[in-house]
């Protein structure tokens, strides 16, 4: 039997390194789609297990594709991964680190991260009113009593956001005051985050539809050349729940759980979130008033109407927000000339 969404998912990572991590995957990747954004130097030959479909995309294809607009996409950062979103044709998008493997449940069983990521998709979102059974579609549950019978159908769901066990997703300070913590908790439980409420969204084991979302799910400019890094999917987090719930589109976060295997070096990582840890204090604030006109019917509207208030109102905090707003505009063009009309991407690399 074929998995769900096969034709129409792909996976989407990020590397460095050769992908040896996907040997754990393959009882559940192999059958997909893989696109792999080589990020570094491109004249590094990134090896892939045998067996996957994919295609591979390093800087120079990034540069070959995009031309003048190649300059959105973040170099030396996992920012890159979102060129992958932008030339994928399927519906949905499932994006994973390479230093994330397959997490257990309780019982001792594999879990199907994928798997869960496409139950959550298909499965409307309930952003208008919690209910205290966390989702109220799963096995076992329902809505509570009070929970509004007009509000019951929900909303489609855009975002999936998973967890991760081992090591959690710390900023900075964090790591070095709790350099041996560890997530041992395994909460079964999908809940949507409500409406009007901001989330820090990581980008490491993530699903969207790509169809409803995509154009707002850009990582911003970050790594090599930027004042800042490790802010790439909080970004993109923020910017995305604004305009899904300007849209009337929910994001779940929760189940599933995959396995990160390595901490980041706390002290490389308070470098490049430095300027971010003082900046977000600003920006917070702006996420939440943040208000989109009436007429921003679609992603692409939505996302350039936020992009002129960043430039307006954020740039005030830094010139740093004044150039990644007219990024924000240029990563617009870039997905709309690959995506109009079913254009095809002519210079990438597919193998197998």
């Amino acid at each position: 039997m074929a998995p769900p969404l096969k034709d129409e998912l792909d996976i989407v990572i990020p590397t460095i390194r050769n992908l040896d991590f996907l040997e754990m995957w393959r009882p559940f990747f192999q059958l997909y789609h893989l696109i792999i954004v080589q990020d570094g130097d491109p004249a590094k030959t990134i090896k892939v297990p045998e067996g996957f479909d994919y295609e591979l995309y390093n800087r120079n294809d990034i540069n070959k594709i995009l031309g003048p607009r190649a300059s959105c996409i973040s170099f030396k950062d996992s920012a890159c991964r979102c060129f992958g979103y932008m030339v994928s044709k399927k519906k949905y998008i499932y994006t994973i680190d390479d230093d994330c493997f397959v997490a257990k449940d309780p019982t001792g069983k594999d879990i199907d991260a994928l798997a869960q990521h496409i139950k959550n998709l298909l499965c409307p979102s309930t952003p208008l009113f919690f209910n205290t059974l966390y989702d109220p579609y799963a096995p076992g549950a329902d809505f509570v009593r009070g929970y509004p019978f007009s509000l019951r159908e929900g909303v489609p769901t855009a975002v999936s956001h998973g967890l991760w066990l081992n090591i959690p997703d710390y900023d900075a300070p964090t790591q070095l005051v709790k350099p041996r913590e560890r997530n041992e908790r395994y909460v079964n439980a999908v809940m949507t985050i409500p409406k009007g409420t901001l989330f820090p969204m990581c980008g490491m084991n993530l699903a969207f539809d790509r169809d409803l979302i995509g154009p707002a799910m850009y990582f911003g400019l970050m790594g090599d050349g930027q004042p800042i890094g490790r802010y790439d999917d909080m970004w993109a987090g923020w910017c995305v729940k604004v305009i899904c719930d300007h849209l009337g589109l929910g994001v779940k976060t929760g189940l599933p759980y995959i396995w990160h295997s390595k901490a980041s070096n706390p002290f490389v990582n308070l470098k490049k979130e430095y300027k971010g840890i003082f900046w977000q204090e600003d920006i917070i604030p702006f996420f939440q008033a943040v208000v989109l006109p009436k007429d921003c019917d679609t992603v692409q509207k939505c996302y350039i109407a936020l992009s002129q208030q960043v430039k307006e109102k954020l740039g005030k905090v830094d010139p740093y927000f004044i150039k990644l707003a007219d990024a924000m505009v240029t990563w617009i063009e870039a997905w709309d000339s690959l995506n109009s009309g079913g254009a095809a991407v002519a210079n990438g690399k597919p193998k197998k």
